[in-house]
């Protein structure tokens, strides 16, 4: 596959990452999609093709602030769901401001990486 744009090499190490990470049902996927407007985060089970619980960033402009708010949003649902250890998907997005600040707001929240 050729890389055309940045959506097309976004797209490639997406699926070099998915070779890589999986969730199971003692540790869940949580998978972050990052728009130009929004943020969204699934916890999923990739055993049982489950998502287990999700949150998104709508309403809200997507900055660091915003980011902050909903890792800590998604730890709460998750921990309503059971779920205390996940492996972190970042989608083939860089770990740039955004992504970092919602992962280090759903450790604090209780999330274990």
């Amino acid at each position: 596959m050729k890389v055309k744009n940045k959506s097309d090499y976004r797209k490639r190490r997406h699926l070099r990452l998915r070779n890589k990470v999986q969730g199971t049902a003692a540790r869940p996927r949580m998978a972050v999609y990052v728009s130009n407007r929004y943020i969204y985060v699934q916890v999923i089970d990739d055993d049982a093709q489950k998502t287990l619980c999700s949150a998104s960033s709508l309403g809200d402009k997507c900055t660091v602030e915003t980011a902050k708010a909903l890792g800590a949003k998604a730890a709460e649902a998750a921990k309503a769901q059971g779920v205390s250890k996940v492996v972190f998907d970042r989608g083939g997005f860089a770990f740039g401001s955004r992504l970092r600040a919602l992962a280090d707001s759903a450790r604090e929240a209780g999330l274990q990486f």
